[in-house]
């Protein structure tokens, strides 16, 4: 149970979500849904200064995303320069713990602020605020990254790809199956293309893929307008294996047999095998990049 009387305090801005993403070895992805931005920002520039256990760290939209290794670092936390971190990242059967330490403010959303997210499962912090230093635990279901593409599924007359899967996306959107990511890929603007020419991938963080990717492939088949359309899912921590697919598909027009032989060699799986799945396929490697997404 979250501690409501926390909640109430005005000094304590809950995260709106946190998930954990195991890659199957030794990295996780931290991936931090704030209801402050500028507190999320302040976190960043002290926990990438403070933490050996972190790789990398990038913004994606109101999202903060930490790429880290799995693993237990003391920090030497100091004011205002490196004041706060992530200490520890435990990965257990089904869970995954993430330790965090802060000083003052620091501390507070260092520890309370994420405590109070909404996935959390259990949590164990010390006193917080004002000039003390703290430290909290908390614990998170174990994630899987899920990837779907999807292309055509509109006519000349109506529709528009990017908005359906997006729609679809959100309202599957659960304690199972978050939606973290959604990507507009443009693609090399082929004869049979309805306008833009572009392919959709949105990005999951699951418990259990089996059920999102059915539900998902069942509201494509009774939503999409087209009778071209492809799906695709890939259920890994990256798709660099077909990274220069996507670069193919920026380049010239490809055929369906291609991108075919493509996803067998990446391990991904085609659940609607129309036409679009050549553009399906390629959207994958551009997920948690809209802003070079979108450039030919």
């Amino acid at each position: 149970m979250k501690d409501d009387s926390y909640a109430s305090k005005k000094w304590v801005v809950p995260y709106k979500n946190i998930v954990a993403i195991h890659d199957g070895n030794g990295y996780v992805e931290i991936i931090e849904q704030t209801n402050c931005f500028g507190g999320a920002c302040w976190a960043e520039y002290h926990y990438k200064r403070t933490s050996p256990l972190i790789m990398s760290v990038r913004n994606l939209g109101n999202t903060m995303r930490y790429l880290t290794r799995v693993g237990k670092e003391e920090l030497n936390l100091t004011p205002s320069v490196a004041a706060a971190g992530i200490e520890a990242v435990e990965v257990g059967d089904y869970t995954i713990s993430i330790t965090y330490a802060g000083l003052g403010g620091g501390g507070v959303g260092a520890t309370v602020s994420r405590a109070l997210a909404e996935d959390v499962i259990d949590y164990d912090y010390t006193e917080t605020g004002g000039s003390r230093s703290s430290k909290g635990t908390i614990v998170l279901p174990k994630r899987k990254r899920v990837l779907i593409g999807v292309d055509d599924t509109d006519t000349k007359d109506e529709g528009a790809t990017w908005s359906l899967v997006h729609n679809l996306a959100t309202d599957l959107d659960s304690k199972n199956a978050r939606y973290i990511s959604h990507s507009i890929v443009q693609l090399f603007p082929v004869p049979f293309k309805t306008q833009n020419c572009v392919s959709t991938v949105v990005e999951f963080a699951c418990i259990d893929e089996s059920r999102l990717i059915r539900d998902f492939e069942a509201l494509l088949r009774k939503y999409t307008l087209s009778v071209e359309t492809g799906m695709v899912s890939l259920t890994k921590f990256d798709a660099e294996a077909l990274k220069d697919y996507g670069k193919l598909c920026k380049a010239k027009q490809i055929t369906k047999e291609i991108a075919e032989k493509a996803s067998i060699e990446a391990d991904a799986d085609i659940l609607i095998n129309g036409r679009g799945v050549i553009g399906a396929l390629a959207s994958l490697p551009y997920f948690a990049d809209p802003m070079n997404s979108v450039i030919l």
